[in-house]
């Protein structure tokens, strides 16, 4: 009683191929499959981003830790480090 069998299901499909016709839900298959790829290559595009996202990141930590390492030279002075009493 709650669902539908296959019975209903090929009469409402065949209801839909009389609206619609068969050229118009070709269209809307194609239509639908491009719309898939486009999302896909979207995310992709996004993928591709977040990863020269993370370089530039990784790219900033080793410049800060090359002028940690510079700091650690006793030749070299901080200013913002020195305390003046």
């Amino acid at each position: 009683m709650g669902g539908m069998s296959p019975v209903h299901w090929l009469i409402v499909l065949a209801v839909v191929l009389l609206i619609f016709g068969t050229k118009k839900l070709r269209n809307i298959g194609s239509d639908m499959g491009a719309a898939v790829k486009g999302f896909k290559d979207g995310v992709k595009d996004g993928d591709a981003a977040k990863a020269e996202a993370q370089d530039a990141t990784q790219q900033v930590h080793v410049a800060q830790s090359t002028q940690t390492q510079t700091a650690k030279d006793p030749n070299t002075v901080d200013v913002s480090s020195k305390e003046v009493r």
